[in-house]
Order: structure tokens, then sequence, then C-alpha cells
């Protein structure tokens, strides 16, 4: 319940530049347009609202400072630190190209958003013409970098399409001159040394999923060995070792492992978190379940209510962060985009987090067949029987005609925080971002309804979680929350250095 009664609060137009604000807490969050934030008390608020902070107190200097106060209100400066925050639209096109190489997927996921087809599903290789297609259109982005990740399906199966992309790649980019970077997300299962040594050599970045202690993982991620937990292990130890054996970080280079959360994940939140420091993973991304594929048709048995999740979500960062006094090194992805967007003022584009979405002038997908899409969530849809994020094919359309589409003009309308309804006198707005796919998905139009949204639920959640930490922290709390906005880039995944 509020404590802050809008009826008896008298705003004084003339004393506050412009603000949005949630109570958070025993705290009442205060964000400016540029994205500065203050976090007051309630008498603090009440005395800023109704312009009764006088000239030269503490108060009136934290205000200042902020760039909250309408008298000083620094033009210039706030110009500057906005066009810092969306710099991720100057100068920029499709970063991130993702390659759906097969269907095929010798792994069985109770929620497998990717639509898997069986073993002898062959039809749904990526052939060796459409790769080099999907190369040519990609390196066409106006960006000057592009990472292409493999993805399925499981993309070891159709290796010899994954071999194609990278030289076909490398060898048109030494004329274009792009930062060339590739990913792979693969269950490991399939893997072996002649693979290995290959993506080595190559340097691509290896991902996999990690589901949380054997037991767990087994029972979602189904191989008919009952052995998945145990293989995946095993490479990740062996890719590990690989990088040490090359002489790299290994805070920095390492295997990097996605968990998608289910019901039976929510009681697991230590074992979660104690699995993923056994295995030396410096990151943990505790992502809630999303409503495409197989999990639309396992809702019954995966979901659950996000008040569940948030409290899933609490516990497992509050024990990261003990870890991290103890001196393990362990950050949640979620916390580390928000928190550079809050303390450092800059976006680290994770195109699902960004106003306006990556959909399509940021990412783009293509499917086995050469089908492009604004996204991996819409050529997910897309395997559920919507053609609403289809864009072209590789056979027939141009990058500019791709990003052109109407489609993708229309997904960056709705993506852009300031025109959504629910969004414009969000405090969160700076910090925040939607994705039309998901959105359309779950409420029949891209623009969604947030006030109904489980993804709003969870953004809204982490970052009231984290003001909370901001508000009540001690020295040591406050420093690790900073460690987890430092970006360090990986140089050695950068094709040509």
């Amino acid at each position: 319940m509020s404590r802050i009664d809008l009826r008896q609060l008298r705003l004084d137009p003339r004393a506050p530049a412009f603000f949005r604000w949630r109570e958070v807490g025993e705290h009442v969050v205060v964000t400016n347009l540029e994205g500065r934030y203050l976090l007051l008390s309630l008498d603090e608020f009440k005395r800023f609202a109704e312009g009764q902070v006088e000239a030269g107190s503490p108060l009136h200097q934290r205000l200042d400072e902020a760039n909250l106060l309408r008298a000083s209100y620094r033009v210039e400066e706030a110009a500057a630190a906005l066009r810092r925050r969306k710099s991720f639209l100057q100068g920029g096109g499709v970063s991130l190209g993702i390659l759906v190489v097969t269907l095929r997927c010798n792994e069985t996921c109770v929620y497998c958003h990717a639509s898997r087809a069986n073993m002898e599903a062959v039809q749904t290789d990526m052939s060796l013409e459409t790769a080099e297609k999907a190369v040519d259109l990609l390196l066409s982005t106006t960006s000057p970098s592009i990472t292409i990740e493999f993805q399925g399906g499981e993309p070891l199966v159709n290796f010899a399409a994954v071999q194609r992309v990278i030289e076909a790649a490398k060898a048109k980019n030494q004329a274009i001159g792009k930062r060339l970077e590739f990913t792979m997300v693969t269950n490991l299962a399939l893997m072996d040394e002649e693979k290995l040594g290959y993506l080595l050599d190559n340097h691509v970045q290896i991902c996999t999923s990690i589901d949380g202690p054997e037991k767990l993982h087994n029972a979602q991620r189904k191989l008919p060995t009952g052995d998945a937990h145990q293989r995946a292990v095993r490479w990740i130890k062996e890719i590990n070792h690989r990088y040490e054996a090359m002489g790299l970080d290994p805070t920095l280079y390492h295997v990097e492992a996605l968990l998608t959360t289910t019901r039976e994940t929510l009681p697991l939140w230590k074992e979660v978190v104690d699995t993923y420091v056994g295995l030396g993973c410096r990151a943990l991304f505790l992502r809630p379940i999303d409503p495409f594929g197989f999990a639309e048709r396992t809702r019954l048995r995966v979901e659950y209510p996000r008040s569940q999740y948030m409290e899933f979500y609490r516990r497992a960062v509050d024990y990261m962060i003990e870890l991290n006094k103890q001196g393990v090194e362990i950050l949640e992805r979620y916390a580390a985009i928000f928190l550079t967007k809050i303390l450092g003022g800059e976006d680290p584009n994770f195109l699902d987090l960004r106003s306006p979405a990556g959909t399509g002038i940021g990412q783009m997908a293509v499917n086995y067949d050469g089908e492009v899409f604004t996204c991996d969530e819409g050529r997910m849809l897309h395997e559920m029987g919507d053609d609403t994020f289809l864009l072209g094919h590789v056979d027939t359309h141009r990058y500019r005609e791709l990003v052109g589409h109407e489609t993708v003009r229309a997904a960056v309308i709705a993506s852009n925080l300031d025109g959504q309804p629910d969004c414009t006198n969000c405090a969160y707005n700076p910090y925040c971002g939607t994705v039309p796919a998901n959105n359309h998905k779950t409420a029949g139009s891209m623009f969604g309804r947030m006030r109904e949204s489980a993804i709003c639920a969870v953004h809204k959640g982490i970052q009231d979680y984290l003001f909370e930490k901001l508000a009540t922290a001690d020295a040591e709390t406050r420093a690790i929350l900073e460690r987890w906005t430092t970006h360090r880039p990986r140089e050695h995944f950068i094709q040509g250095l």
C-alpha cells in the first residue's frame, strides 16, 4: 500500500524539474529524464515535490547535483547524458545475427522455446548455399560490428553449415573490415575433440545451458542416455581448461551458461548458485521462462506466478552477494545489466532491455530455410504458426529492405518506452525495455499491456530489489554491485586480432 497520499500532495510545478517516482521499501526512487536518480525518504520526497526544500540545505544540494531542480536545470549536461545513454542508436544497425542452422536436437527439454525437431528431420538443416547467403546478408549491416550466433535445435548436429558460415564470413570480412565475432549456443552433448578443436582454433565463444543441480537438469533437459548434465559438465570443464592452457584470463574466458527457471527451480535457489560456482562460472543469468515453443504446451507443469520468481531471485542474489563477500566471484546478469544503466549511465546494449528494443534494428534471425525474422522470438512464433515477425528471405530480400520493413518500424515504435502508456511515467523508464514479440504473444499487440505483463513484473521487481539494496547497502555491498557493472572486452573472440 502506498504511503504517499496523492490527494494530499501539492505539487509545485515551479520547483522540481521533470521527474518520475516510485516507492521502494522505506524510500522513494526519483529519476529524471536522462536517468539520474536519488533515493529520498518520504519526508524528503514531499518537500521536493511541494517545493519546500530550503536553498543551500543538504537536500537542495543533492537535488541540484542530480539535476532535479527547475531553476538550475543544466540542459546541455542532460542532453549529453541522454546522448550517451542512447549511444547504441548512433551509427547503429544489426549487430547480432542469429543463425538457426538446424531444428534437429538430441535433447528434449520440457520448455523448449525453439520447437525442436527429431534427429531424423534432416529437412530442417540449413543448406550450405543458404548459409553463405545468410553471411552476405549479415555482413551488409550498417553496424561496424556483427556477432553471428549459431543456434538450433542443436547446432552441432549441422556442423558443416557452422563451418561454412565461419569460413565464408572470415573470408568476406577481410574486404569489409567489420568487428566480427562468433558465438555458439550448444547443449554440448554432441561435442567431440575434432569439433572443439575447430571452434577453439576459430575463436568461437561457447555458451550452454545448465538448469542447476544434476537431478533437476537431467529431468528438464532429457537425453535418451539420461546424462545431459554429466556431458555438459565434462565439456565445460574441458573448455575452461583449454582456455587457461592458452594463457587466457579465466575471469574473462570461460563457458557462458544460461538457466531457464521453471517451477521446479524455485526452491533450489542455493543449489543453482552452488552448481554454477562449482563449475567455475563467473556469471549466472536467472531468466524466467518464456511463452514460446514447447513451454506453451507444458505451461501447467513449468509456469509459476512471477511473485514466486521474485522471491527466488531475491534469495539467489542475496546469496551471491554473500559469496562475493567471501571472495567468490559470481554475478547475476540481469542485475549487472540494470546496474550498468543505473550506476554507470550507459546502456550495455542488451537487445531485449533497451528502448527501442533491438527487434529488427539490432538483431535479425535467419531460420534454417533462409526465412528472416526480426528476432529469435519472432522465429519462435513462426514455428508456432504465427508469421507476424517474418520479414523476408535471404534469396529475395536485401538488408535495407528488411530493416525498413513495416513490421520493424512498428516494433521500434512499440518498444519506445516514451510512447508506451504504462511506461511514460514509470521511474524505471530510463533503464528498462520491452520485447514486441513477447507482447504480441501474451497480449495480442506489440505494445502489450505493461500492468498485466509478466516481463514488466520481473523488470520492475528486479529494479525494486536493486534500489532497495542501493538504499541500504553497506560499503562492501555497494562495492560489489558497482563491480558487477565492470565491462572488460574479450578481444580473443574478435576475428583477425
